[in-house]
């Protein structure tokens, strides 16, 4: 088993990477026999993982409620938020419970407010199924729901108390969800780590047939990366977290505009991060030759790299204009600066982004 430390001080909590640990009691330490807990997951995954977990918790005598929600990123909202607290107050579930989230990104945003919330704040574990939950999602404690105006736009910072990753999830992931994955696997390269992105070029076909030993190095990688800026920019305060946002204010615009699920968050982080590239091109400080070894690596993970052709260039902006790194009015862009490095940028201009967005395009 392989073991991360998130270093916040009297948050700190571990991350334990390996097959098998949904059937392994001690991966879920602190809790505890007479521990009250409660699974929270979706409709597709119960069938694959929820008696079994159920089972290794009720094996150490945790005392365990379960809820099933619907699947998709259209149920990331407050309402079906409203339904986990209901749940959790139907069980007389105290301020002494753990929210146990067993699923990607949606299930993990989820639960995590929820637990920030109910009660002013309870304990809660990430379980991440999906290879995205599993490299970003689930660490660093960004919890939230979606509005119909904007993604992600009503939340908080919470930390998990742990974060379980059983690699034997990924056998059972839908293709498309796992090269989904794979965007927010390459964001770190760009933005953080010139050497993962050059391992990433030269094991892409690997981490696409799921060769175990390939995903476990990627896997870990990512999660050292995060930990350590979360560790550094809990709540992005000093700008070094806001780096992993990279492509996201493109890509938010795109799955608002066509509807949550339509396009996979990291499908539309795909192009977004081309986008952003292009966009630190034609402001001189990304060369030419880089933007194309982006497109290459993306195109060569399957990822799209051309924009909806049902969206116009200028129908980004309106969306843009609600990204919640903008400050003061002002919108502030993440742009690579050499394959590895990274910047946050601001005042750029209108002309400068619709000429980014376009050249995405599959006419261009």
């Amino acid at each position: 088993m392989v073991k991360i430390t998130v270093t916040l001080g009297k948050r700190s909590y571990p991350i334990a990477i390996a097959s098998g640990l949904f059937g392994d009691p001690t991966a879920f330490v602190p809790l505890k026999t007479g521990d009250q807990a409660m699974l929270v997951t979706n409709q597709t995954l119960a069938p694959l993982y929820l008696d079994s977990l159920r089972v290794t918790l009720e094996l150490s005598g945790v005392k365990v409620d379960q809820i099933i929600l619907p699947d998709g990123e259209q149920y990331k909202s407050l309402v079906v938020l409203e339904q986990v607290f209901s749940a959790l107050l139907e069980k007389s579930h105290g301020r002494d419970t753990t929210l146990i989230a067993l699923g990607g990104g949606v299930i993990g945003d989820l639960t995590g407010f929820a637990a920030a919330c109910y009660l002013r704040g309870v304990r809660f574990i990430q379980a991440p199924t999906t290879l995205l939950a599993q490299v970003d999602s689930s660490v660093g404690g960004k919890t939230a729901v979606n509005h119909p105006l904007g993604k992600n736009m009503i939340g908080a910072f919470y930390q998990p108390i742990s974060v379980v990753i059983d690699l034997n999830c990924l056998q059972t992931l839908p293709m498309r969800e796992f090269i989904s994955g794979l965007a927010e696997v390459i964001k770190y390269g760009i933005t953080l780590d010139f050497r993962f992105f050059v391992w990433l070029e030269n094991n892409i076909d690997a981490l696409l047939a799921r060769d175990v030993t390939a995903l476990s190095c990627c896997i870990r990688w990512c999660c050292e990366l995060k930990a350590d800026v979360v560790s550094t920019d809990e709540r992005e305060e000093n700008g070094r977290r806001a780096l992993l946002n990279f492509g996201h204010t493109y890509g938010h615009a795109i799955e608002v505009k066509m509807g949550y699920g339509v396009w996979l968050h990291g499908e539309a982080i795909a192009v977004g991060m081309l986008m952003a590239a292009e966009t630190a091109r034609l402001l001189g400080c990304f060369a030419e030759a880089d933007v194309e070894r982006i497109r290459k690596l993306l195109s060569s993970a399957r990822l799209p790299i051309h924009r909806p052709a049902e969206m116009t260039a200028g129908s980004y902006l309106t969306y843009m204009k609600r990204d919640k790194k903008v400050l003061v009015g002002e919108r502030r862009l993440i742009l690579p600066t050499a394959i590895g490095r990274a910047e946050i940028r601001s005042r750029i201009s209108n002309d400068i982004v619709l000429t980014a967005i376009r050249a995405c395009s599959k006419s261009s």
